[in-house]
């Protein structure tokens, strides 16, 4: 394994990591080296092309397993013997091993399940507004990929059937290679080179696109998003990514989200945030205020004496999502005239003298503490 590629590295996540930690890690550095994002980058398609390497590995339960294994004991994978003194000429405790951690024999060992080929994920990413991911909408998906031939679906045979089990490895796909050395016996287990690993042997080629099981074209479908998806959901397609050939099982598409943010509402999971300004009126006496909903407008009653920055909640105004409904979270911020007539700051000193700072809970509790600790007794400021 020295010379492998350390799969946790690439994603950057720890070999005790759990399946979300890697799951939300791949999804990371895949939209940050997407190709999409860096066109003729080859430096960026090759780390991409790494992270999905890694990924098809630790996401799989068994392969995990089988990766785990060679890196602890590298090697085994690589035909060493690192018991040293051999296993007496036979399998024996290697077999056990292997059994043990893989839950049973690979290839010629006997009950090993065919590694068939597949292909490789497909990554898309699709603009909405705002007002799509609150309410939902159905949107039309089109890109190009190898798509399975329809008239042998994919398998490269002949009307899809014209192949046989492959009798070097009895349809497994997997088998086995001894090698006996000064140090005991040596086993390495890979794909099988009559068949490639898929565990049949075509009889007839398909005629159509030379007989390779798919054929590169635009696929089209419409997708329907559902209301309340956010920047970090996303949709699996399963079977639409690109065809493997040779009846291999097809990849997945993964449709990520770029939402356009809205000018006045913010998003927080299923909550909504804003803030309206309001006149020094509307503070001192209260009133009903507008505020911005998501598919209108809404009405407010502000209390009297509302201080700038005071928040509201407005249950239920939120975002409609299958775990619930969230929240409108409003924020008044009191609006101060930058000009005033002279006749108008007449009027307000005026205001101002004829209020008694009692009246004023914030001002009066300041106007004691600095009393109390510089001993100097102010006004209203």
């Amino acid at each position: 394994m020295a010379d492998k590629k350390n799969y946790y590295d690439i994603l950057g996540v720890s070999k005790t990591a759990s399946q979300d930690e890697i799951k939300s890690a791949y999804r990371k550095l895949a939209k940050q080296y997407h190709p999409d994002f860096h066109p003729g980058d080859a430096a960026a398609a090759e780390k991409f092309k790494e992270i999905n390497e890694a990924n098809e590995t630790l996401s799989d339960e068994n392969k995990r397993k089988q990766y785990d294994f060679e890196l602890e004991h590298p090697g085994m994978g690589a035909g060493g013997n690192p018991f040293g003194g051999g296993f007496g000429g036979g399998m024996g405790g290697f077999e056990d091993i292997i059994n043990s951690v893989f839950g049973g024999g690979f290839g010629g060992f006997g009950g090993a399940e065919r590694q068939t080929p597949r292909g490789s994920d497909i990554e898309l990413t699709l603009n909405l507004s705002f007002l799509d991911t609150i309410k939902g909408c159905t949107k039309t998906v089109s890109y190009m990929r190898n798509e399975p031939c329809s008239a042998c679906g994919g398998s490269g045979a002949k009307g899809g059937t014209a192949f046989q089990k492959c009798s070097r490895c009895g349809g497994s796909g997997r088998v086995k290679y001894q090698q006996d050395t000064i140090f005991g016996r040596t086993i390495q287990v890979g794909a099988c080179p009559d068949c490639g690993g898929t565990g049949k042997k075509i009889l007839v080629r398909c005629p159509d696109y030379k007989g390779k099981g798919y054929t590169h074209k635009e696929t089209k479908f419409t997708v329907n998003i559902p209301a309340g998806v956010d920047s970090d959901s996303s949709l699996r397609k399963r079977g639409f990514g690109q065809a493997a050939g040779n009846g291999g099982e097809n990849g997945d598409l993964y449709i990520r989200f770029r939402i356009e943010p809205h000018k006045m509402l913010v998003r927080r999971d299923k909550d909504l945030y804003v803030t309206v300004p309001i006149s020094y009126k509307t503070a001192v006496n209260g009133g009903k205020i507008i505020v911005p909903g998501i598919d209108d407008t809404l009405e407010l009653s502000v209390d009297a004496g509302t201080s700038s920055g005071t928040k509201f909640c407005m249950r239920g105004k939120g975002v409609k999502t299958v775990n619930g409904t969230g929240n409108l979270y409003v924020t008044v911020e009191i609006d101060v005239p930058k000009r005033l007539s002279r006749e108008q700051n007449k009027k307000l000193e005026d205001y101002e003298a004829s209020v008694p700072l009692k009246y004023c809970d914030k001002m009066q509790k300041f106007a004691n503490e600095v009393s109390a600790i510089y001993g100097k007794k102010i006004e209203k400021q």
